[in-house]
């Protein structure tokens, strides 16, 4: 190959990023759902006709985006490739061939030049409501948890599967807003293949499949690469978090070999009755998200370079939940599980592992009524994405108010007041909540919510690290448990659907990230911003720094 075809390669590569993004960016756009609109809960990417996923778009969550790399493999054994017509598109939200839980639409759309198939676009958004028990983990099947739609063809040839797009619409309390989240879905697919089309005929090709061998062997070369600097060998690591109605215990072995890097989850606690459970496809999906943040952050995500990271999980057990098991919240134990591999890592490698952190969205899920009628019959429904402290880094504090690894952004206040009758009184960073060390993990937040209308609203709780919070490293301290109560002094349960009455209000503390190394061995500049700042209380200070204000 001349080094002119390399370099064409090599800009074709960074417009196909362009491309997915532009995709991207059409669905966050046209979606209805506040958390994929303003909070970007969504993935995209484009795949060849072999189901290797190319490239994927910046904007999006890795649970989504390394679940739905292996979904479009589904798709084409359900629906062959020679069967494909222009103008069809394909939708599930099976959650062990999708991303995980019901929530989640998958679509996925042919992508034709000149009459013949050239690749496949994909993408996935959270939708708020699809009906069942509501978004949380109170099922005890995944049957109760709303809508489960099999493989099927959404549009053909064109023209709309109307009866599904019926019984979409049916079976939610947001029958607008689904609506438009599913057709936002394929929406954005379409533009992402008038794009391809026509970088393919301004580069002056008719398949990708030259591109696509280019993009994986180069990115499973880069990866295989930088696991070779590090040493053979297995390391084991074990985390427990609160689970259901019972802790949760997450054990890993880290195995590095020539041929990449293997996590086997075995001695991981058996699943739960309740819906924490997570499909293998998630638990992969986080898993080597955690470990490419480590080893191969550099390298573009896509089929090569997660070809030498592979994860394997007991059947049965809590990261590997057969149907039907319940999966609704599988965000709360899959999004630990980076900080588990990091448990691994950091026994090799410290200097790039952060310490554990919240890790786990800590989600406002609520509903309840609404004023004359806004919102239809069904009152309202509505996660607010809210987000802990990260763990500190070897060299750096962590981040406050931060959603790592998930990275959904959070739902700004003023949305959440007019999507639903609810009003937030306090929405702070939480003092003294980051772990202290060298390194300070980052903080969380105070939220308090009440009712604007006197009546009642309801919280389907999904928290975590309120009975475990976040590890402190070499001799730094622990981040903040979580809290969810009443502003009346009533503690709420973590996980659970609960009731908060007209004259009280809700009080979320969200965790802070723990700390890494010896507080007195932290500079005394950092410890001087941390005062200035009002980060820690002049107590905190004196107590652990010896200074105050």
């Amino acid at each position: 190959m001349s080094d002119t075809n390399l370099i064409d390669l090599q800009i074709m590569w960074n417009r196909l990023i362009a491309v997915v993004e532009e995709q991207a960016q059409v669905l966050l756009r046209t979606a209805f759902s506040p958390i994929v609109r303003e909070c970007g809960d969504l993935s995209a990417g484009v795949f060849d006709l072999k189901g290797r996923m190319l490239a994927q778009a910046v904007t999006g969550t890795p649970g989504h985006v390394n679940s739905m790399a292996e979904s479009v493999k589904h798709f084409i054994a359900h629906f062959p490739l020679q069967t494909m017509k222009p103008g069809d598109a394909y939708i599930t939200n099976d959650p062990w061939m999708g991303t995980g839980h019901l929530n989640d639409f998958v679509v996925t759309t042919p992508c034709f030049k000149d009459g013949r198939l050239v690749a496949l676009f994909s993408c996935t958004s959270h939708l708020m409501d699809i009906g069942g028990i509501g978004f949380g983990p109170d099922g005890t099947d995944v049957f109760m948890e709303g809508l489960y739609i099999p493989m099927l063809k959404l549009i053909d040839q064109g023209t709309v599967n109307e009866t599904l797009m019926a019984i979409i619409r049916t079976n939610t309390r947001l029958p607008i807003d689904t609506e438009g989240d599913t057709y936002s879905l394929a929406g954005c697919n379409d533009v992402g293949c008038e794009r391809l089309i026509e970088m393919m005929n301004e580069f002056g090709i008719e398949t990708l499949d030259q591109i696509g061998d280019y993009i994986c062997d180069r990115s499973r070369e880069a990866t295989l690469a930088e696991i070779a600097r590090l040493p053979k060998g297995t390391w084991h690591n074990e985390m427990v978090v609160d689970g259901y109605d019972a802790p949760v215990t997450l054990k890993a072995a880290l195995t590095i070999s020539d041929s990449g890097i293997h996590i086997d989850f075995d001695g991981t606690s058996a699943a739960s009755k309740f819906g924490i459970n997570v499909p293998l496809s998630y638990t992969t999906a986080y898993t080597v998200f955690g470990l490419g943040c480590v080893v191969a952050s550099q390298i573009p995500n896509n089929a090569g370079s997660l070809g030498p990271l592979t994860v394997s999980a007991p059947l049965g057990c809590i990261l590997n939940a057969p149907k039907p098991a319940p999966v609704s919240s599988r965000h709360i134990i899959g999004q630990m599980l980076p900080d588990v591999v990091f448990g691994c890592l950091r026994q090799i490698i410290p200097e790039r592992v952060p310490a554990e952190g919240t890790s786990c969205l800590w989600n406002l899920i609520v509903r309840g009524e609404t004023r004359s009628g806004a919102g239809g019959n069904y009152g309202f429904s509505m996660a607010v994405t809210s987000n802990g402290g990260t763990g500190a880094r070897f060299s750096k504090d962590g981040l406050s108010a931060t959603a790592y690894p998930s990275g959904v952004r959070g739902t700004p206040v003023e949305i959440a007041e007019t999507q639903t009758p609810l009003i937030f009184w306090r929405k702070e960073l939480r003092r003294d909540s980051g772990g202290a060390g060298r390194t300070r993990g980052g903080l969380g937040q105070i939220i308090e919510v009440g009712s604007g209308i006197a009546t009642p609203f309801d919280i389907l709780a999904a928290f975590d690290r309120i009975d475990h919070p976040p590890r402190g490293r070499d001799g730094g301290r622990n981040g903040e448990a979580g809290y969810v109560g009443l502003k009346s002094g009533q503690k709420l349960r973590g996980k659970g659907f609960q009731t908060v009455p007209p004259d009280d209000r809700l009080v979320v503390m969200t965790p802070g990230g723990a700390g890494i190394g010896d507080p007195r061995e932290r500079p005394a500049a950092s410890v001087r911003y941390d005062i200035e700042s009002d980060l820690v209380s002049d107590e905190q200070a004196t107590k652990i720094y010896g200074a105050a204000r």
